[in-house]
């Protein structure tokens, strides 16, 4: 494959389509502290202002509606370090907890009923062999 490539009038090159092709736009990311960051700078922007913060950054309108959405349900607020999840998993362990008592008792409950069932059945066998011998 041959690359063709368009020199202007300044010494660079342009590239040829077939280059371009091989090489996708990267789908950029924002973290959490940027989007504060740029919320809190667009709401102290007087009129006007706004549109200059969004072409000196290089956002849209959208993103920025879309990062004041986030805000106002405080999915940008920073989380406290340590506490990643510390509540689910205690009560997750609570409730398996409880679970394992119940099943324990029920087995326990179970296990009874068995070793009864078994002397009634040795002592059915006995008094049937009992009354067959005698006759």
């Amino acid at each position: 494959m041959t690359t063709q490539s368009t020199y202007y009038s300044n010494g660079q090159s342009r590239r040829s389509e077939s280059e371009s092709e091989t090489e996708r736009p990267v789908r950029r990311k924002f973290s959490k502290a940027y989007k504060r960051r740029i919320v809190k700078e667009a709401a102290e922007c007087n009129h006007g202002e706004v549109g200059a913060l969004l072409r000196r950054e290089g956002l849209y309108s959208s993103q920025l509606t879309d990062w004041r959405r986030q805000e106002v349900r405080g999915e940008l607020a920073e989380k406290s370090p340590g506490k990643k999840g510390a509540k689910a998993n205690a009560d997750e362990i609570a409730k398996l907890q409880a679970e394992n008592e119940r099943l324990s008792r029920k087995l326990e409950q179970a296990e009874l009923i068995i070793e009864a069932q078994k002397k009634l059945s040795q002592a059915l066998e006995q008094t049937l062999t009992d009354t067959r011998s005698k006759r």
